[in-house]
């Protein structure tokens, strides 16, 4: 890509998030899902691991794999993630037999400095509905919430709530919450608290990431990106 170092102008990647944030929907969630996902990207060199995994809900049975593997074409960028990771993530996305209705994304929401994380991004990119399920939070002020597991406490940004902090294990940090699109606070909660058995992230989350790590190490072996 083009300007692939510092000198990258990213005036008009602002300009574009400000303007897809407008398209995010935050609404009730009417009905639970009869599929979900997980999403996430691990990376080897030059090049990008994306996977996406579908799961029965809410026995969390594995239904559909999809690993995608191409060359990174935009840097790494706090608060520009969804341009280096929206593109592999969507071929993945593509090529699966079997859709989603509501996928979890290893990202932020719209706890975002301009409203569109990688969840608020890719949800509005795919249509589909999401939730940002992130390892640590990107803006905002939130309190540590309470020891036990389904603690959380509210994450602020300038005044606007934005997610939680949630506490799905009892002994271990809580993960950063919030809605991407599609979906409201409440509705993510719930479906976050329903997805984690016993471990930090949610199940499709901790699968994909699983893929990933496999993609990574059949790279690293020298057995060439598999595109598709």
């Amino acid at each position: 890509m083009e300007g692939f170092g510092k000198s990258l102008d990213l005036h008009p990647y602002r300009s574009f998030q400000e303007q897809l944030a407008k398209e995010v929907r935050i609404e009730p969630l009417s009905k639970d899902p009869k599929r979900v996902g997980g999403a996430d990207v691990g990376y080897a060199g030059e090049f990008g691991i994306a996977a996406i995994c579908v799961m029965s809900w809410p026995e969390l049975e594995p239904l559909e794999d999809r690993v995608i593997v191409d060359r990174v074409r935009f840097p790494y960028i706090p608060g520009f993630l969804s341009f280096r990771e929206v593109p592999l993530l969507r071929k993945a996305f593509d090529s699966l037999g079997c859709l989603p209705d509501i996928l979890f994304v290893d990202g932020q929401g719209i706890a975002h400095p301009r409203g569109l994380g990688l969840a608020s991004h890719l949800g509005v990119v795919l249509g589909i509905r999401t939730i940002g399920c992130a390892k640590k939070v990107l803006v905002g002020e939130a309190r540590d919430p309470g020891p036990q597991r389904g603690a959380f406490s509210p994450l602020y940004y300038r005044g606007k709530l934005v997610g939680a902090l949630l506490r799905t294990r009892e002994g271990v940090k809580p993960i950063c919450i919030s809605p991407g699109h599609g979906i409201d606070l409440e509705g993510s909660i719930r479906m976050v608290m329903g997805a984690t058995k016993g471990f930090r992230l949610p199940e499709p989350i901790r699968r994909a990431h699983h893929l990933t790590q496999l993609g990574k190490l059949r790279l690293l072996r020298g057995g060439g990106p598999n595109r598709g």
